[in-house]
């Protein structure tokens, strides 16, 4: 049976009026408006109430309002320089969504944005667990956000190989040749614990360790020993205070190119040994949203953890014999999960990883 394209990963149009009018909304990056549109979801389900003063935002983004500088060249070329929107720069800097949370829900503590590529939304929970776990925040919206798919990224990404000539992701497995391109965002709401309980909140899991470390090797291409992601990993358990063993599940990078693929793999045998938990990648689900990507399997580990189950890593038929992992394919796998760890890597060499556990009431 002949593979088959899987369905594009563009969002479809949606509704968005409860964030804002026709003109605050045409001031919107679309990168921004996903962040916003998670951010709202997420909030409304944690039941907080604005404005906080010590409340924290860290949403993440790899490249940006890509698409308003595209628009906004256009018209430049085609109208001249009177006719560039005054609304360009707050659109396209990368902060614009960081930004638009803070304000639309009255965080006035740490709003920040990481910039870490492929590894920022990993990076994001991270950084606002630690805000929270210091006493910095009492509450930080993190997460990334992601809306690259226009023709020059396409061509960029296509250029140096990264994309699957195919059109399939396929992480992990015998036949992949890169990654397809996905756009969203992901945003979870980090509470700290006293504070939650007071208030009767749902908890839906809890974010015990995270790390960042650099692979100080190449811009794009991972470290084949996994040198960085190895200490990355055995950075976040150590802070998490557990072991390799008492991790259940790992919700792994699996971009579906050959080199990282591999790298991760590496890494992950070297860090558990003969005790590897199974491993899924949710990117043949999803595309790779970059920057969002860690944000959105974020998501996942907790979802898993709610569920208890391990979703398929979705394309992959063939695991490849080099890369030695269970990786659950197929259909999802119900399981006792009481730990996920959450791997990202993105180019520069930038790793995160970070450890959510189950919640028992």
């Amino acid at each position: 049976m002949k593979d088959v394209a899987p369905p594009s990963k563009r969002i479809a149009p949606f509704d968005a009026t409860h964030i804002g009018g026709p003109k605050e909304l045409r001031r919107l990056d679309p990168f921004t408006l996903y962040g916003l549109m998670a951010a709202d979801e997420a909030w409304k389900q944690s039941g907080l109430e604005g404005p906080i003063v010590d409340a924290g935002s860290i949403v993440t983004t790899g490249i940006g309002g890509l698409q308003t500088v595209l628009e906004q060249v256009r018209v430049l070329n085609e109208k001249g320089p009177d006719r560039v929107s005054p609304f360009m720069v707050p659109m396209m800097m990368p902060n614009a969504a960081t930004a638009a949370v803070s304000m639309r829900f009255g965080l006035g503590g740490p709003a920040e944005t990481v910039t870490t590529a492929c590894a920022a939304g990993t990076h994001a929970i991270g950084k606002a667990a630690r805000l929270v776990a210091t006493g910095r925040c009492s509450v930080a919206v993190a997460g990334g956000a992601e809306a690259v798919i226009v023709e020059i990224a396409e061509a960029g990404f296509r250029n140096m190989t990264a994309l699957s000539n195919e059109g399939l992701s396929r992480p992990f497995d015998t036949h992949r040749n890169g990654f397809v391109m996905g756009e969203g965002a992901g945003i979870l709401i980090l509470e700290e614990w006293e504070h939650a309980l007071a208030r009767g909140a749902t908890i839906y899991a809890e974010v015990i360790g995270a790390a960042s470390t650099a692979d100080a090797h190449h811009i794009t291409a991972p470290d084949p020993s996994g040198s960085g992601a190895i200490r990355c990993m055995e950075l976040a358990l150590a802070d998490a205070g557990i072991t390799a063993r008492d991790v259940s599940h790992i919700n792994a990078h699996g971009t579906s190119t050959p080199l990282n693929d591999l790298a991760e793999s590496v890494a992950v045998r070297h860090v558990f040994g003969e005790h590897t938990p199974p491993v899924t990648s949710i990117k043949g689900h999803l595309g790779h949203s970059l920057a969002a990507a860690g944000a959105l399997e974020g998501v996942a580990s907790v979802m898993t953890l709610m569920n208890q189950t391990i979703p398929p890593t979705a394309g992959t038929t063939e695991v490849d014999p080099a890369v030695g992992l269970d990786v659950v394919i197929g259909a999802p796998r119900k399981a006792d999960v009481e730990v996920v760890l959450s791997n990202s890597f993105g180019f520069g060499g930038h790793n995160g990883s970070v450890v959510f556990r189950r919640f028992r009431a």
